[in-house]
């Protein structure tokens, strides 16, 4: 079993110089520079871009359904090291509601489990597919309000690694903690990030 450390690039505007911050969570078997690449595309000019990179390139070793227990200590290292990220960007002087989330896949999965732990107002959430964390999902796990906050869930159906009940069930989670959710179901799409979904999002989250 491994744990992640502080290990993560950044690129866009320069946080001195930056108006907000975008934290970008790659997938399993993948690189922050991969996923920091997907930037060029998105409508973030002015913000400074955050990659953190995972160990041995996966955030945890089995499925994000899987036993808890299976995947730790994996996991909850995984979660604190999105935690430390965003106590870094507040740091460096961009407040919570002017941090975006964006992942993919176990990326996708980490970045909701993470904002909906810790629901609050932020500008805005992307998981191009993901659901919440956890064999069962439990609801203790996730406090706070996300006033409004918008987040955008695509995914194909049938999709091999994340099921749409699930992807379902985490919209409703989400919803009720107070967020703005749109869920965008692709019929027959691979497990991949499409034009479509990058044009959704910057119609919805990058405005």
């Amino acid at each position: 079993m491994y744990t992640h450390q502080k290990n993560y690039i950044t690129t866009g505007t320069p946080v001195t110089e930056a108006g907000a911050a975008l934290v970008m969570i790659h997938g399993r078997g993948s690189t922050a520079q991969n996923i920091a690449s997907l930037a060029d595309s998105l409508n973030v000019q002015g913000m400074a871009i955050y990659a953190p990179q995972a160990s041995n390139n996966s955030w945890y070793p089995y499925s994000f359904m899987a036993a808890d227990k299976m995947n730790q200590p994996a996991l909850n290292s995984a979660l604190d090291t999105i935690d430390q990220l965003v106590q870094q960007i507040k740091a460096d002087g961009i407040p919570e509601e002017k941090i975006y989330f964006l992942g993919f896949s176990q990326g996708a999965c980490l970045t909701l489990d993470y904002v909906t732990r810790h629901a609050k107002t932020y500008g805005g959430a992307v998981a191009f597919t993901g659901g919440l964390i956890g064999e069962v999902l439990d609801l203790n796990n996730y406090q706070g309000n996300f006033n409004g906050t918008p987040v955008l869930i695509t995914t194909g159906n049938p999709d091999p690694h994340v099921p749409l009940t699930r992807v379902e069930e985490s919209v409703a989670i989400i919803k009720n903690l107070g967020a703005d959710v749109t869920l965008k179901v692709y019929a027959g799409r691979p497990h991949t990030i499409t034009q479509q979904e990058i044009d959704l999002t910057n119609q919805l989250v990058f405005k």
